[in-house]
C-alpha cells in the first residue's frame, strides 16, 4: 500500500485487521480456490452480520455505503489475511440491478436474501456459439398470460450448479431488431425443466456450468425491466459487471503470493528478484489508484471506463502472477499449495486461474473495440 490514508482510514484498517485475524477460521485461510458452499456461506454470513459483506451497496438497501477507500482497505486486508473467496454475482451483479430498475417486490424478495447469504445467484449471459456478442442469443422466451415460457442453453455459467437463481436473456421477441426483442428474467433455478451440467476447468475445477431450458416456465412479475426492451440492462449490468472486475481484489491477492515467495527465498531472492517484487509492487499500487479514481469519480456522478479498467485489472493480475512463476522456478509445477518457510505458498493454481480472467465479462479485445468505439470515438472496421 503506497498512498497516504487519513487517521480515519488508518483506524479503519485496523479495525478490520484485528476483526480478520480473530473471526476468520484457519481453515479458510489460505485457500486458492472457492470453497463449496457448504464451507464458504458461513463465512459469507459473518461477514454479512459485521457489515461489510456488500460495501459499495447504499445503506437504504442494507449495504455499508462505504468510501472508495475504505472498499478499497477491505480488499487489501482480505487478501493479507488469506481470506476466501465468495460467490459475488448476487452482491456485484443483480443485486446493484435490482436496486436501479428491479420493482419494489423483487427488491423486496431478492435483495436481503443477496445480503443474508441465503440465495446464491448466477448469470445466463454467454451462449454457445455466440462468443461476446450477447445480442446473437438463441434462447427463446414465449409469452403465453402470465409466463414466459424460455427453452435454450447457456453456458460458462460461474457456480450455475450451485446457484438457487439465475438472471438470463432471452429473446422474446423476433420481428425487432437484434438489441430489441430481448427480455431480462429472474428464473428460478429449481423450476422443471432446467438441467445442470458443471464443466471441469483448466485448474481442474468445477467452477462453470452449463444450463438447459426445456420449456421452462417462469412468471412475468420476473422480468425486470420492460418486456422486450432488456437491452437497456444487459449494457447496464455489464459496465457494473467490469468495475467490479476492475476491482484489484485478484491482484491484491497474486501480490501476497508474490511477497511470501519473497519472505521464503529469503537471501536467495537476490537482486533481479527484488526488482521483480518491486514491480508487482508498482503493477498493483497503479491498479489500485485507478480503481479509486473511477470509484470516485462515479460516487460523484461523472461517467467512467469500465473497459480500460477491466483490461488493466485482469492483465495486472496475469503480470503480477507470471512473476510468481519466474519466482518460483522449478517448484512452479507443483499443483497444490505448499508449506514454505511456515506460510503456505500457492505456486501454480491461481497461475492456472488467472488464464480465464481476459476472457470472461468480455474479452479483454473486445473492451479494446469498446474504447475505440466509445471513448477514442475511432472509425469502426469491417464487421462480419
Amino acid at each position: 500500500m503506497l498512498r497516504i490514508e487519513s487517521e480515519a482510514e488508518q483506524a479503519f484498517r485496523r479495525e478490520v485487521r484485528d476483526w480478520y485475524a480473530a473471526e476468520l477460521p484457519e481453515e479458510l485461510r489460505d485457500l486458492t480456490f472457492r470453497p463449496e458452499p457448504a464451507r464458504a456461506l458461513g463465512w459469507y454470513r459473518r461477514l454479512s452480520q459485521r457489515g461489510w459483506i456488500a460495501p459499495h451497496w447504499p445503506k437504504t438497501f442494507g449495504g455499508m455505503g462505504a468510501s472508495p477507500v475504505e472498499q478499497v482497505i477491505l480488499m487489501e486486508e482480505a487478501a493479507r489475511i488469506g481470506a476466501p473467496e465468495l460467490p459475488t454475482q448476487g452482491l456485484n451483479q443483480i443485486g446493484p440491478i435490482l436496486q436501479r430498475f428491479g420493482t419494489p417486490e423483487q427488491q423486496a424478495r431478492h435483495l436481503p436474501a443477496i445480503l443474508n447469504g441465503d440465495v446464491i445467484w448466477c448469470q445466463g449471459y454467454s451462449e454457445p456459439g455466440a462468443g461476446s456478442d450477447l445480442a446473437s442469443l438463441r434462447t427463446r422466451g414465449r409469452v403465453e398470460d402470465d409466463e414466459i415460457v424460455v427453452t435454450g442453453h447457456k453456458i460458462w455459467t460461474t457456480w450455475g450448479h450451485h446457484a438457487d437463481w439465475i438472471y438470463a436473456l432471452v429473446r422474446t421477441n423476433e420481428t425487432l431488431p437484434r438489441r430489441q426483442g430481448i427480455t431480462f428474467l429472474l428464473i428460478d433455478l429449481t423450476s422443471p425443466g432446467i438441467t445442470r451440467r458443471p464443466i471441469r476447468t483448466l485448474a481442474d475445477e468445477n467452477e462453470f456450468c452449463e444450463v438447459f431450458f426445456d420449456e421452462v416456465r417462469v412468471p412475468r412479475a420476473n422480468v425486470v425491466g420492460p418486456l422486450d426492451g432488456g437491452w437497456s440492462i444487459v449494457t447496464a449490468l455489464l459496465d457494473e459487471e467490469r468495475i467490479q472486475l476492475g476491482a484489484p481484489s485478484h491482484a491484491l491477492r497474486a501480490l501476497e503470493r508474490v511477497r511470501r515467495m519473497a519472505r521464503a527465498l529469503g537471501p536467495a531472492l537476490g537482486e533481479a528478484g527484488h526488482l521483480m517484487v518491486a514491480e508487482a509492487e508498482m503493477e498493483v499500487a497503479a491498479l489500485t489508484a485507478a480503481f479509486l479514481q473511477i470509484l470516485t469519480g462515479v460516487a460523484s456522478g461523472k461517467a467512467g471506463d469500465p473497459s480500460g479498467l477491466k483490461i488493466l485489472s485482469t492483465e495486472t493480475t496475469q503480470r503480477v502472477l507470471d512473476i510468481a512463476q519466474e519466482l518460483a522456478g522449478s517448484a512452479a509445477s507443483l499443483k497444490l499449495p505448499e508449506q514454505v518457510a511456515g506460510a503456505v505458498i500457492d505456486f501454480s493454481e491461481l497461475f492456472l486461474q488467472s488464464r480465464r480472467l481476459s476472457i470472461y465479462g468480455g474479452t479483454n479485445e473486445i473492451q479494446r473495440g469498446l474504447i475505440a468505439d466509445r471513448v477514442l470515438k475511432l472509425p469502426k472496421g469491417k464487421r462480419p
